[in-house]
C-alpha cells in the first residue's frame, strides 16, 4: 500500500443512506426497553422519543454549518481542531479510533448474534463467536472499497425499512390498541426529570450516527450542497420513523411489557403475525443491525487516516497507507476491528452504548458551539450554508447536549469515568507526536 490521497466517489444516495442506514440500526428495535424502563409511562417515553430526535435535528442543523465551511475528510475532528486547536481534533479522534467506532461496531454485532441466535435457536455459547464473525465480514467489505460497502449500504437502508413500515402499519391497526395504552404521563416512582434524562441516553443511541457522515465530506462531489441535504433530510426521515413505530409497540404492548423484554421488536411482532411472522421481522432486524455496523465501518476507517496523515499517531506511516487497488486505508481499520472484538468479548450492549454516548456527545457539543464562536471571530469567512433561525437552533442543541453529559454524571458516573479515561489516555500520545513532529 502507499500514501495517498481519497477519491470523490461518495455521492448523494451513499451520504443520505449513510444518515439513515447508520441511524437505524439496533436502536429504534432494542432500545424501547431501556427508555420504557427508564420513564415506567407511556406519555414520558413518547416525549424521550421526541426530544431526542428535536435534539438531534437541532444538531444536525448546526453541525451542516460549519461541515461546509471544512469540506474535508475527517468531520467532526477537523471541526474542533480548526476552531479549539490541533490538541482537541486529535482527542476527538482518538475517542473515535478506539472508543466509539469499535463500541457501536462491537454492540451492534453483539445484537447481530444475539437475533441469530433467536432464529435459529442457537444457545448462547455462539453470541461472541457470530459476532466477532460478523464485525469481521463487515470490515472485510469495506476493505474492498467504497463502491461495494456503499451499494450495500443503500440496499441494507432500503430494506431495513421493509420490516420497520410492516410494524408501523399493522401494529397502528392492531385490535385493542388506540389512545388507551398511549397514557399515562408519568408514574411517581420514575421522576420526570431523572427518568427523562435517563431515556434520553438511550433514545440518542438510537438517533446516533448521522455526524458521522461528515468524515466522507472530503469524498464527496458537491460537499456544500450535499452535506446539510442529507444530514436534515436524513434526521427527518428518521425521527418520523421513530415516533411512528413507537406509537406502533404501545398499540400492541403496554409500558410494563416494553421494559421487561430485551427484544421489544420480536415481541411486537410476534403479537402481530404469530411465529412465523416474528421470524420474518427478525430478518428484517438482522440486515438493519447489518446495515447500521457497515455504515459506522464506512466513516470509522477514515479517522485514523486522518490522524495520521497529521502525524499524530504512532507508526503514521503505516496507519496513512492507502490500498492502490481499493483507494481504502485498511490499517487503521484493522484497529478498529481489533478494538471491536475486544469489545465484544465483554458482552455487555447497554454499557458500550451508555460509554458511546457520553463521550460523543461531549465532542458534538463542543462543535455546536464552535458555530457560536466562528459566527463571532470569523463572521466574514465563506458560509455555503447557514444555521436556520441563529441563534435559536444552536442553544437547543447545545442546551440538550449538555443536559446529556450531566445527567450521564449524576445517574451512570461509571460509565462516565471510564468514558474520560479512555479520552484522556490519549493525551499522552498527543504530547509525544506533537513533540517528536516539531
Amino acid at each position: 500500500m502507499n500514501e495517498g490521497h481519497l477519491k470523490k466517489e461518495v455521492t448523494g444516495l451513499t451520504a443520505l443512506t449513510v444518515v439513515v442506514g447508520t441511524v437505524i440500526g439496533a436502536g429504534i428495535f432494542f432500545k424501547p426497553t431501556a427508555v420504557s424502563s427508564a420513564t415506567g409511562a407511556p406519555g414520558l417515553t413518547l416525549l424521550a422519543w421526541l426530544i431526542g430526535g428535536i435534539i438531534t435535528i437541532a444538531g444536525g442543523l448546526t453541525v451542516a454549518e460549519i461541515g461546509t465551511i471544512y469540506p474535508e475528510t475527517g468531520g467532526m475532528m477537523i471541526y474542533l481542531e480548526k476552531v479549539y486547536g490541533r490538541w482537541l481534533g486529535f482527542l476527538v479522534g482518538w475517542a473515535q479510533m478506539i472508543v466509539y467506532y469499535p463500541a457501536n461496531i462491537g454492540a451492534l454485532a453483539i445484537i447481530f448474534a444475539t437475533q441469530v441466535g433467536s432464529l435459529f435457536l442457537l444457545s448462547d455459547q455462539y453470541i461472541v463467536p457470530i459476532a466477532i464473525v460478523t464485525a469481521i465480514f463487515v470490515m472485510v467489505i469495506n476493505f474492498m472499497g467504497t463502491k461495494y460497502s456503499g451499494r450495500i449500504q443503500t440496499t441494507a437502508t432500503i430494506l431495513k425499512l421493509i420490516p420497520i413500515a410492516v410494524i408501523i402499519v399493522a401494529g397502528l391497526c392492531y385490535p385493542g390498541g388506540g389512545s388507551v395504552r398511549l397514557i399515562p404521563f408519568s408514574v411517581s416512582s420514575h421522576p420526570v426529570a431523572s427518568s427523562l434524562g435517563s431515556a434520553l441516553v438511550a433514545t440518542l443511541f438510537a438517533y446516533d450516527g448521522w455526524i458521522n457522515v461528515g468524515a466522507l465530506a472530503g469524498e464527496m462531489k458537491n460537499p456544500a450542497k450535499m452535506l446539510p441535504r442529507v444530514i436534515v433530510g436524513g434526521l427527518s426521515i428518521v425521527m418520523a420513523v421513530y415516533l411512528m413505530i413507537n406509537v406502533a409497540y404501545l398499540f400492541v404492548l403496554d409500558s410494563s411489557q416494553l421494559a421487561a423484554t430485551d427484544t421489544p421488536a420480536a415481541l411486537v411482532a410476534a403479537h402481530l403475525f404469530g411465529g412465523i411472522g416474528g421470524k420474518l421481522v427478525t430478518a428484517g432486524i438482522l440486515i438493519s443491525v447489518f446495515g447500521g455496523m457497515n455504515g459506522y465501518a464506512i466513516s470509522g476507517i477514515r479517522i485514523p487516516y486522518v490522524l495520521a496523515t497529521q502525524k499524530l499517531l504512532p507508526f503514521s506511516g503505516w496507519f496513512s497507507k492507502i490500498s492502490p487497488k481499493t483507494n481504502i486505508p485498511i490499517n487503521g481499520g484493522l484497529v478498529i476491528l481489533i478494538i471491536s472484538i475486544v469489545m465484544i468479548l465483554t458482552g455487555q450492549f447497554n454499557q458500550l452504548t451508555d460509554l458511546i454516548i457520553f463521550v460523543i456527545w461531549i465532542f458534538i457539543t463542543l462543535t455546536f458551539i464552535a458555530v457560536l464562536i466562528l459566527r463571532k471571530t470569523q463572521p466574514d469567512i465563506e458560509r455555503p450554508y447557514r444555521v436556520p433561525f441563529y441563534p435559536i437552533i444552536p442553544l437547543i442543541a447545545i442546551f440538550g447536549g449538555f443536559y446529556i453529559i450531566v445527567n450521564t454524571l449524576i445517574v451512570q458516573p461509571q460509565n462516565a469515568f471510564l468514558g474520560l479515561v479512555l479520552t484522556l489516555a490519549g493525551i499522552p500520545i498527543y504530547l509525544f507526536c506533537s513533540k517528536r513532529k516539531d
